[in-house]
């Protein structure tokens, strides 16, 4: 018992992380900025509140959903930005990883939104802005400033404004190429000025950016509107208009159009009781038709009085105004708007996928301490934390199957969750079936590599943005992708324990290890799991093929069209079949088995993520830089890896284990050779 009371810590200790990410999140300061980022709006076709249109703006312009206020400079002082910039310092460094003691101050999403709409100025002083070629650092004049976090080097808005017009302009002729043409440096250019876009578009989504006291000049809007019409309507002249009057309604209006044509997240809910979101409106276009009906939507009032408020640092004045809006919001029969925002905030905060991958990491780091300690604490405690990992895990993907009204997997970055979800749960079942650490070890690290990718598929932006309309059925959403879905997370758990058969052979004796009841070797364990995923992957794969046959015959009226998709589909039911064919032929036996799953990983990496590269067919998405260069490394891992199998037997410390001689066609015995004492062939 005292052996297992370390893990048994750990285990306690990251149950008490996970739990602690249940909690609300509360307002550190006076302002309720939690209840202003609850508040729903509509972006990319579906209601959601604030703080997913800053976290998401965020992920597209930093990268991260954080704005750090301070740091290191480069004599290793410590301060906030602004005080080290007094100084003269312009080379700012992020808390080292080895700064424990260091707690810096950061801005949430939505406090960092409230800060571009109300107070731009202090907004262009973050650094916020990722720009790493050495070529566009030089031609903006980045050179000898930032702040660096790891080799990542960021900027203020306020450093590339001055030359944002030749920004612009090498932009626009970067637009005019294919994404897959761009070089390096193009690329960078397009990025960076779509990122400034975005960022001053939410600097004049409420109010323009140079605004002051806009609440208490926007009340006067329809009465002044009212009283130009009444003079103009007895006089029959504008002359007898009141010339103050026309002056500022005129540069009411021009600020209105600007914010209409600016304007990001549509603010403004339609008429009491409408749950169309069609009909909910930008701040900038309800203002622009309130000069016909000379008045005002209550919502374009109460955004304008908290971003006063917050301007003017008025924290009573801003709680109210939130509190106002959402109370009109309730009794206009938004209620399920409202929630819909909480909701979604709530999962913001909870974030279960990156509190998974914490878990996964530290149960992976145990599992394999189990493999090569054989410590039955770490592996007791690994199968716990994975239990546990797997348990956030899974409450995440429910809450965005609820928060979406979908099946589990809708896009690229879905799939990649529901993939690592469905391999961890077949890892478990190994585990139970086993219980020798393999499953556990696999498990674990296929949870961490499918979050990982999710997390970086989530820096494009909104994950739950509305579907393309001939993937708006949930019938075929549930069926075909869920069904094809698993036979990739099966292919990928079968090529990872192809990986550990061979990394197992070569470097360690555990294949010769007895297993279960001790009847079989951990070598035979790993191959007969192999064979069996392999079975289940063949059988998921050629179900959802057909299903996704269907489904195109209903959608675009044909059941096969050699799509490059359908194609990556077919090569995976065909790979499996050759794999289960040659074993059954006896022209593989263990090694030879491993080296094929291998193969698989490509095949279905191929598939998965490989179709979008070529820019071509119904199922192309758009070319992604950053996921081919990791598509090609990790093709290039599997074909290193798979060249363990041809390190000649003596060169393995797990040797080779000796040879039936009876005759079976079974999966794990060789079919007969040729005449007795004739040698039998010993295929890879």
């Amino acid at each position: 018992m005292k052996k297992n009371l370390y893990w048994i810590l750990i285990v306690a200790l990251f149950t008490a992380y996970a739990a602690s990410t249940l909690r609300t999140r509360t307002d550190k300061g006076p302002y309720h900025v939690q209840s202003f980022a609850g508040l729903p709006v509509v972006l990319n076709g579906r209601i959601q509140p604030l703080d997913s249109v800053a976290r998401n703006s965020l992920l597209i312009i930093r990268g991260s959903a954080r704005v750090p206020l301070e740091g290191n400079s480069v004599d290793g002082r410590w301060g906030s930005f602004e005080e080290l910039g007094d100084e003269g310092q312009k080379i700012f460094f992020e808390r080292k990883w080895y700064q424990f003691s260091r707690h810096p101050k950061k801005l949430s999403p939505p406090e960092w939104l409230l800060e571009v709409m109300s107070r731009p100025d202090d907004a262009d002083q973050r650094y916020i802005f990722l720009i790493n070629h050495p070529e566009l650092k030089t031609e903006l004049g980045l050179e000898a400033q930032g702040l660096d976090r790891s080799g990542l080097t960021y900027f203020r808005y306020a450093d590339i404004s001055p030359r944002r017009q030749r920004l612009m302009q090498d932009a626009n002729v970067v637009s005019q190429k294919k994404a897959e043409q761009r070089t390096p440096f193009e690329k960078e250019v397009h990025k960076v000025a779509q990122a400034m876009i975005l960022y001053e578009r939410l600097k004049n989504s409420i109010q323009t950016e140079h605004s002051r006291s806009f609440a208490e000049r926007l009340a006067r809007f329809p009465e002044t509107v009212k009283a130009l019409r009444s003079s103009f309507q007895e006089s029959g002249s504008t002359e007898a208009m009141d010339e103050q009057g026309v002056q500022y309604v005129t540069e009411m209006y021009r600020e209105f159009e600007f914010l209409s044509a600016m304007a990001y997240p549509f603010v403004i809910p339609p008429p009491a009781g409408s749950h169309d979101r069609d009909a909910w409106r930008t701040m900038g276009a309800s203002l622009t038709n309130s000069l016909q009906s000379a008045q005002l939507h209550p919502a374009t009032l109460a955004y304008a009085r908290m971003l006063t408020a917050y301007q003017e640092e008025k924290a009573a004045d801003f709680n109210q105004a939130v509190s106002g809006h959402r109370t009109w919001m309730m009794e206009n029969g938004f209620e399920s708007e409202l929630k819909k925002g909480s909701s979604e905030l709530f999962f913001n905060n909870y974030a279960p996928f990156r509190t998974s991958i914490v878990i996964y990491i530290v149960a992976f780091l145990m599992a394999g301490f189990f493999l090569f300690s054989d410590a039955p604490g770490a592996l007791h405690g690994a199968r716990w934390l994975i239990g546990l990992a797997l348990l956030v895990h899974t409450s995440g993907l429910i809450f965005r199957m609820v928060l979406e009204g979908r099946p589990p997997v809708t896009n690229l970055y879905s799939s990649a969750i529901f993939i690592g979800w469905g391999t961890v749960v077949l890892g478990v079942i190994i585990e139970r079936f086993w219980k020798n650490g393999i499953g556990s070890l696999v498990a674990s690290l296929i949870g961490v590599i499918t979050l990982i990718i999710a997390h970086n598929l989530s820096l494009d932006g909104d994950t739950m943005e509305m579907l393309q309309a001939v993937l708006d059925t949930n019938f075929w959403l549930a069926t075909h992708v869920v069904v094809i879905t698993l036979g990739y997370s099966a292919m990928f758990l079968a090529g990872l324990l192809g990986v550990l058969y061979l990394v197992l052979g070569v470097l360690t004796p555990k294949l010769n290890g007895l297993v279960g009841s001790g009847k079989t070797t951990l070598g035979k364990a790993i191959a007969k799991n192999v064979y069996g995923i392999i079975c289940f992957a063949t059988l998921f794969s050629f179900v959802g093929t057909v299903l996704g046959g269907i489904w195109a015959d209903q959608s675009w009226g044909r059941f096969w069209g050699w799509d490059p998709k359908e194609n990556g589909a077919l090569m995976i039911v065909l790979w499996c079949a050759i794999i289960l064919h040659a074993r059954w032929g006896g022209l593989i036996r263990e090694k030879g088995l491993m080296v094929l799953a291998i193969a698989g990983n490509i095949i279905t990496a191929f598939s998965w993520f490989g179709v979008n590269m070529l820019g071509i067919g119904l199922h192309s998405y758009g070319f992604m830089d950053e996921a081919f260069k990791w598509l090609m490394i990790f093709n290039v891992s599997q074909v290193l890896l798979m060249c363990l199998a041809i390190v000649p037997d003596r060169f393995w410390r797990s040797g080779t284990a000796p040879v039936p001689t009876t005759t079976s066609t079974r999966p794990d015995r060789p079919l007969p050779g040729k005449s007795k004492g004739s040698p039998k062939p010993q295929p890879a």
